[in-house]
């Protein structure tokens, strides 16, 4: 006879099987027992604490497995018997005890990066009453929006070495109270003056620039390759839902309550964020003592990123020119997303003119339209995947559609004189921007799996020089230009990053 014991709690102090109990320690309470049978299995459990949780299967000669589960409390045992086929199958516990603990992570990023937005965009809006407040003309706007950039741009490649050395489970965590501190502190720093809320700004940056190197290390040790378009589109997603969040709550609170109560309010939510992170996280499957071992096997099985990173290969990541399309594109991409995040609640209500409430609601649109067409995208592209599409095929299919989408959708702004019109065409080209979350957003992963978080926060870095390059050069060119030649730049870099990505990209891994 053939005898498994499987585990399922980290209460249990040990499990013996044999036809002798051990010596019983002092402190603790013996089981035995559980099931006699003509051959029987005994089974001595010494929980640590009052409860615990097991199962032990026992196959026969022909191929049958008798399972018995067991609930232990004090003194206390309940079970059940039943019989099973082949392949064993799981106690049968609460929902949310079953529920796959990768998606419990990929949960946990995506909130943190709804948190991440909500913080981000709320300057967005509260910078319309502050600019009134203040005296601030659009060049100076432009500079407080970028100052974010300065602290975001420092962190990108230091986040990602700091993620792939020592866990991404502490990089995040402190990313997320790091940033949350700098917003609670804005309307402090604004009081005080214009150079206050400059570093204040940087150092939001700072906390934020190290989320995407961090959640990138920790899904690729996580999450299957099967699995990997979805899980980002789903953490990216949580970016535009809180782009929706904080743009349709702020103007709520700032008519309410007025423009710093936007910043405590939303600044507050990363310490609740924080005690689920420490409480329900880890760096890697092998951290983590509560892993069924169902979901191990499958994670160590089809995840490539297993060994922690001790150096880092820098001169053959700059060799590979997949690497420099990946940044290159980035930049490209990020140009035009960082002006419509940054810029979009102003177009609505000079161009458009729309008061602060509505172009803090309608600004909502395209970004809900993103969350959705994200997920739609990642649902596409792993399925293509599965049916035997190539890796490279299917990132050039979606970034593609994630650089054409908006240049064709922004050109036709010009010519549009409806604010109808104008709020469809703005979540449409937002919407085809999201399918970059299954191209170049999921690229990293893809050519180096080790090296992940290193290379998002190369490529990042390029994508925040873009975005500090284009949100200031917006307000410069709105005081001498228009909208047109802002949408007439954005478009030209889409185009060029067509190019590149189709020309150089691959999906293959290149860096081992």
């Amino acid at each position: 006879m053939n005898a498994r014991a499987l585990l399922c709690s980290p209460n249990i102090h040990s499990l013996y099987t044999s036809n002798r109990p051990p010596e019983k320690p002092s402190s603790s309470r013996s089981l035995r027992n559980l099931k006699p049978s003509p051959k029987s299995l005994r089974v001595w459990i010494y929980p640590r604490n009052r409860s615990s949780v097991f199962r032990v299967l026992v196959r026969s000669s022909d191929k049958s497995e008798s399972s018995n589960s067991y609930y232990v409390e004090g003194d206390k045992v309940s079970g059940n018997n039943d019989v099973v086929s082949d392949s064993p199958s799981s106690i049968v516990l609460p929902w949310w005890e079953e529920f796959p603990k990768r998606w419990v992570i990929v949960l946990l990023c995506f909130s943190a990066f709804l948190l991440c937005n909500m913080d981000r965009v709320n300057m967005s809006i509260a910078i319309l009453p502050m600019s009134a407040e203040y005296g601030w003309n659009p060049a100076t706007v432009g500079l407080i929006q970028s100052s974010f950039f300065w602290g975001y741009l420092l962190t990108q490649i230091a986040g990602g070495i700091w993620a792939d050395t020592v866990g991404g489970k502490r990089v995040l965590g402190f990313g997320v109270i790091w940033w949350s501190i700098a917003t609670i502190l804005t309307p402090v720093a604004a009081k005080l003056g214009l150079p206050y809320l400059l570093v204040v700004r940087a150092f939001m940056g700072v906390g934020e620039g190290v989320a995407m190197p961090a959640m990138n290390n920790i899904l690729s040790k996580w999450v299957p390759v099967q699995e990997r378009s979805r899980s980002l589109a789903l953490v990216y997603s949580g970016m535009y839902l809180g782009s929706v969040t904080g743009l349709a709550f702020s103007p709520f609170l700032i008519h309410q309550f007025g423009w710093p109560s936007v910043f405590y309010s939303f600044g507050s939510l990363g310490t609740v964020w924080l005690t689920l992170w420490l409480t329900k996280a880890e760096s890697s499957p092998l951290e983590d003592p509560t892993l069924l071992p169902e979901e191990r096997k499958l994670i160590a099985d089809n995840c490539a990123s297993k060994e922690p990173v001790k150096s880092i290969p820098w001169r053959l990541i700059l060799s590979k020119p997949p690497v420099w399309a990946l940044i290159s594109c980035h930049f490209c991409h990020n140009w035009g997303t960082f002006i419509l995040l940054t810029w979009m609640p102003t177009y609505y209500h000079q161009v458009l003119k729309f008061n602060l409430m509505e172009s803090g609601l309608l600004s909502v649109f395209p970004w809900m339209t993103m969350a959705i067409s994200a997920n739609a995208g990642g649902w596409i592209a792993d399925t293509l995947v599965s049916r035997g599409f190539s890796v490279t095929n299917v990132r050039k299919i979606m970034q593609t559609i994630g650089f054409l989408g908006p240049a064709f959708f922004l050109t036709q702004l010009k010519h549009i004189d409806s604010p109808t019109m104008a709020v469809l065409c703005m979540a449409c080209s937002q919407g085809t921007d999201a399918f970059s979350q299954s191209g170049l957003y999921s690229n990293h992963q893809d050519i180096a799996p080790r090296y992940s978080g290193v290379l998002l926060g190369l490529s990042n870095t390029a994508g925040v020089l873009a975005g500090v390059l284009g949100t200031a050069a917006t307000g410069h060119i709105l005081q001498h230009g228009s909208w047109d030649d802002v949408f007439t730049i954005s478009v030209g870099l889409y185009l060029v990053g067509t190019v590149i990505w189709n020309l150089f990209s691959t999906g293959e891994k290149i860096i081992d």
